[in-house]
């Protein structure tokens, strides 16, 4: 299984010799002038780490994700640090229209399908200060089985999120984003979990280099119980940008990439070291 994750990987290293330059043209014509700093998004990729970011895709841009969370770096050689409970997400996304993209995905993670919506609305410039988008996903938890769970109903499969995006690129170094977020789990894991959440993510970038930068993410979740086992999600992460691609190396303390999924129910706990390294590789067709 370890050789699965790694062709995957040496395919897009590859077929980077072809990629589309359009990430590049971009960095190489960044300037310091502050007339410049609003013509560029406040985020490259569409995800900071975990949480999304105010880009959209650009109409007709066909962008594929493949996203892989390995298990628990806590287990250590027990599983090979994680490569043994590994899950992998797939996620196609569209520019339907300007300022409009939809996506679909796979997740292995209760194996959850998923459908999104990001509509943009505003846009930094120099007379307007902020970019802000609207975001929406549901989710299908296909791996309940009615054999198991006589009384299940379909609604009980489904969870969503909807969130508003607002960010700010405040030079061209340094990028913010706050993201106000509700989630509805119809069916939750603990009793005494409400289904109806509010959380407010944030989330920010840091451009080191003309390709690579820091991002940091966190969700703190208003209506987790004291008594949960559950926690907030934190991300820290790189962005490394080649042509067509940015991967992100990261580390986050939730195995789910799906919203619902890590904002309601991010298992691992920094603090003990229970966390989990990832990827996000991002291919611009």
């Amino acid at each position: 299984m370890k050789y699965k994750y790694l062709g995957i990987l040496l395919f897009f290293i590859i077929t980077n010799i072809n990629a589309q330059s359009d990430l590049l043209d971009e960095l190489e014509s960044e300037t310091k002038d502050t007339e410049s700093t609003f013509n560029y998004p406040a985020f490259k990729a569409m995800k900071i780490g975990n949480l999304q970011s105010t880009k959209v895709a650009a109409k007709k841009d066909l962008y594929l994700y493949v996203s892989h969370r390995f298990g628990s770096l806590e287990d250590g050689f027990e599983t090979f640090f994680g490569f043994d409970n590994a899950n992998t997400k797939i996620q196609l996304v569209y520019g339907l229209f300007d300022g409009v993209q939809i996506g679909v995905s796979r997740e292995s993670v209760k194996k959850t399908y998923a459908g999104s919506l990001k509509l943009r609305m505003l846009e930094q410039t120099n007379k307007f200060p902020l970019n802000i988008v609207l975001y929406g996903t549901a989710n299908i938890n296909t791996e309940l089985k009615k054999e198991r769970y006589p009384l299940l109903e379909f609604k009980d499969r489904m969870s969503y999120a909807s969130q508003v995006l607002i960010s700010r690129r405040l030079n061209n170094f340094i990028s913010l984003e706050l993201a106000p977020t509700y989630v509805r789990q119809n069916l939750v894991y603990e009793p005494f979990q409400q289904h109806d959440q509010f959380a407010l993510g944030t989330g920010g970038r840091i451009r080191i280099s003309k390709r690579m930068s820091i991002n940091v993410d966190y969700v703190y979740n208003f209506n987790r119980h004291k008594n949960s086992i559950f926690k907030n999600p934190l991300t820290i992460g790189a962005d490394i940008e080649t042509g067509g691609h940015i991967f992100q190396l990261l580390f986050t303390n939730a195995q789910s990439t799906n919203e619902p999924g890590f904002i309601s129910n991010a298992e691992g706990d920094w603090t003990k070291g229970d966390i989990f390294f990832g990827f996000n590789i991002v291919r611009v067709f």
